[in-house]
């Protein structure tokens, strides 16, 4: 299996070094005639979610990506990446800017506040137990839909959810040893 990862702006290179860790293959994604080699999950990387949407929309990668992932296609992704997958976002967060919206949940952006509000913890993970997880400028879940399951929460806030083969996460499992969620991932 070969696993796909936004490589525009973000976070990337640090899920590309996890995923080797595991055993899998992993292209990246920086142009549109990327979208034409063979790969069977996608990995929407942290970073910041205004840029890798206009990118994807300059760089005529927006729709095919919501195609696959309309179809079934699994697909992780955290932070930014929960936020471009998001088919809402906060009324004050909603500035118009192009997202993939396949995910039916209603997102807040930066809603742990600036870079100073970074933190580290550890959450009670829906199958998996504890995890640790990495919040940076993270958004959070403020509403999800029927068919969105809650995987995890922090103070009350949802921060962790899958729908289908969508996982969408507030935190950086990337940047943590421990290997569980891209574990998950790469099950579906």
């Amino acid at each position: 299996m070969t696993t796909a990862v936004l490589a525009v702006q973000g976070a990337f290179a640090e899920h590309e070094a996890k995923l080797a860790k595991l055993g899998e293959k992993v292209v990246e994604l920086r142009q549109a005639a990327d979208l034409d080699q063979p790969f069977d999950r996608l990995v929407l990387p942290g970073g910041e979610s205004t840029t890798q949407g206009k990118l994807l929309a300059e760089l005529g990668m927006l729709e095919a990506m919501r195609e696959r992932i309309a179809a079934g296609m699994p697909t992780l992704a955290t932070c930014a990446g929960l936020i471009l997958l998001a088919r809402r976002l906060d009324a004050h967060d909603d500035k118009g800017t192009p997202r993939l919206a396949t995910l039916d949940v209603l997102v807040q952006r930066n809603a742990y506040g600036r870079q100073l509000g970074s933190f580290h913890t550890n959450l009670q993970f829906k199958g998996l137990g504890e995890v640790p997880a990495t919040f940076i400028r993270a958004p959070f879940v403020m509403e999800a839909g029927a068919d969105v399951d809650v995987l995890a929460a922090h103070e009350g806030r949802i921060v962790a959810v899958r729908q289908g083969g969508q996982i969408g996460l507030a935190f950086h499992p990337e940047l943590d040893a421990d290997p569980r969620v891209h574990e998950l991932f790469l099950s579906l």
